[in-house]
């Protein structure tokens, strides 16, 4: 093993605490429905439509304990809550931006090389 190899596997490297459900099936998605700002759980859902109940509450309770949401609830009757981007969420535009156009990119190539396996 190489120091670099030590390095990275160490449980203090920063790369141990990256939120790694960034990569997961729902969490891009939930960040590009909260980019033009908040909105309630049922409104995340519309364009989610696959999305069950169960998998986006997980999602949004992920992301909230990493800093990517915050939740507002305010109390009305009914209640009302309402998920939006901090800033650390924010940040992750850019990420998705970056993979939405390398996909674009080389979507062809990836395809090519699956049938061919």
């Amino acid at each position: 093993m190489t120091d670099l190899d030590a390095e990275m596997f160490d449980p203090m490297c920063p790369s141990s605490a990256l939120p790694f459900q960034i990569g997961d099936k729902w969490t891009g998605m939930v960040v590009l429905c909260l980019e033009g700002g908040p909105r309630r759980f049922t409104e995340i859902r519309v364009p989610l439509r696959a999305i069950t109940p169960k998998v986006l509450t997980q999602t949004l309770r992920a992301m909230e304990r990493d800093g990517l949401v915050a939740r507002t609830a305010y109390p009305e009757n009914p209640p009302r809550v309402e998920y939006e981007l901090t800033p650390l969420g924010r940040s992750l535009l850019t990420l998705i931006a970056a993979a939405r156009a390398w996909s674009r990119d080389h979507l062809a190539a990836l395809l090519a090389a699956r049938e061919a396996h």
